[in-house]
């Protein structure tokens, strides 16, 4: 029974080699060996990385606010167009570290240039705009950042403030964050309303007493006791 048992080891050993051998080194060629030159794997990222620097930069900061949802589909399409541009034909694992190490090191160049200089800084990422000042909006601003007032007010809601005539500042970042700074009552305003307000519960304290207090019944005079004796 065991020389059975070993002649069809040996019978099926040629074909065990044959069959399976050879598809798991076609597994790890597909996932380590790249279909690419690995410069190829490194510059496709990153021109893509830098086109869109350039493109967010020109459409404006409300593309990164995402004031409406025309704006988060811009976003997500973008990341599946680029998608075939930055792996061409290559889906190796190798491919993906060399790509992903290439975009890392670029973005900390990057970062690292633009903290040093603040003209460049100014260039790619732009300066913050005023939006609305003193409760006053700021239309040339966001005719400009093609910002309308109705998603202006909502970004407001969001934050709590129920009003625009309500806010000191708002600026638009650079990053796309809207911030708003809510206007706070100076010491006379202050004293002014804590004053109306004192005045106020007075005159309801008087309105109750008055409420209160009985009515006069008239003496006519001549009669009772109390009247004057005739001379």
């Amino acid at each position: 029974m065991q020389l059975v048992a070993l002649n069809l080891f040996h019978a099926a050993l040629p074909w065990l080699q044959r069959g399976l051998w050879p598809s798991m080194d076609d597994s790890w060629k597909r996932m380590f060996v790249l279909a690419l030159p690995w410069t190829e794997k490194v510059l496709r990222p990153v021109i893509v990385y830098l086109f869109l620097l350039l493109g967010l930069r020109l459409a404006g900061k409300r593309e990164l606010a995402q004031l409406n949802p025309a704006d988060l589909v811009v976003l997500l399409m973008l990341s599946n167009t680029v998608q075939n541009a930055i792996i061409g034909e290559d889906n190796s694992v190798t491919g993906g570290i060399i790509g992903a190490s290439a975009l890392l090191l670029v973005n900390y160049v990057f970062v690292r240039a633009l903290r040093h200089n603040k003209r460049l800084s100014r260039l790619l990422e732009g300066r913050p705009d005023v939006l609305v000042r003193d409760g006053v909006i700021q239309r040339e601003r966001l005719e400009q950042e093609l910002i309308t007032k109705a998603e202006l007010t909502v970004a407001a809601h969001k934050q709590g403030i129920g009003s625009l005539r309500d806010v000191e500042k708002c600026v638009l970042e650079p990053t796309g964050t809207i911030t708003f700074i809510e206007r706070k009552p100076t010491q006379d305003t202050s004293r002014h309303e804590e004053l109306v307000g004192m005045l106020g519960k007075l005159m309801e304290e008087v309105s109750v007493l008055r409420g209160m207090q009985p009515a006069a019944v008239p003496v006519r005079a001549g009669h009772g006791d109390d009247a004057a004796p005739k001379g």
